[in-house]
């Protein structure tokens, strides 16, 4: 008899099979889709991922990290280009103190260049819901923060895919960079952080941030990230100034 329960023990223990992973719980999952098109060149793509890499570690977005309701939040940096260049640059890494975002920082700066192509926001936003659709976080909320100097050429319509994401419970936020001395990009005659605010942002509380000759890219990565972390205002689709 004993012997028969334990062959029915071990039988139901197989066909249940391996007790499922949990999730790891954390504030934010956000995916840094950074623009690595054409029309960036390597100056420009090592100044994008500098941005970043001192957004991280800087005192006011780890103060922003740190009062979260868990603490930490997990990130990955990709670099699109056009319809079929989407690369992960670095893979979800939780940042929760100095020394986590340290580490981050420096994948960021030292990966190889891989974008390809010309400016498919909607692929870029496809592939980062699909990361975070598949992985290993819980988040309180799901942001993919996009940032580009041109509007959406290739692919399926903008839209479309910033309406997919949306649907999905994911806020979608833009940052245009307007290169200091460069020409104001504009989408039939208006200007691109409207194409941005208009097209390519949703979810609650969406924003977005325009880098230009009166800010710093870097103060500006550093900015949104704080407004993305610390779930700061504004509550509805606007457009953000940096100072």
């Amino acid at each position: 008899m004993l012997k028969t329960a334990l062959v029915l023990t071990l039988l139901v223990g197989y066909a249940a099979g391996p007790a499922p992973v949990r999730a790891e719980e954390v504030d934010l999952e956000l995916v840094l889709a950074a623009d690595g098109s054409g029309s960036i060149d390597d100056d420009e793509l090592a100044l994008q991922r500098r941005g970043y890499a001192d957004a991280i570690v800087s005192e006011e977005v780890l103060d922003a990290v740190e009062a979260g309701l868990i603490g930490k939040i997990a990130i990955a940096y990709v670099e699109w280009g056009g319809p079929t260049s989407q690369h992960v640059i670095v893979d979800w890494h939780v940042v929760s103190d100095l020394a986590s975002a340290k580490v981050f920082a420096e994948k960021v700066t030292t990966r190889p260049r891989a974008a390809y192509g010309y400016n498919s926001i909607s692929a870029a936003i496809d592939f980062s819901v699909y990361l975070i659709e598949n992985n290993a976080y819980d988040g309180l909320k799901a942001v993919i923060d996009v940032s580009g100097d041109g509007p959406n050429i290739g692919g399926r319509p903008v839209q479309a895919a910033r309406d997919d994401a949306v649907a999905k419970g994911i806020t979608i936020n833009g940052l245009v960079i307007q290169r200091p001395g460069g020409m104001v990009r504009r989408v039939n005659g208006e200007p691109l952080s409207t194409h941005y605010e208009r097209d390519v942002i949703g979810g609650p509380g969406a924003f977005v941030v325009v880098a230009d000759e009166t800010t710093s890219f870097p103060e500006a990565v550093r900015r949104k990230m704080v407004l993305e972390i610390a779930a700061a205002d504004p509550l509805t689709p606007s457009v953000v100034m940096v100072d």
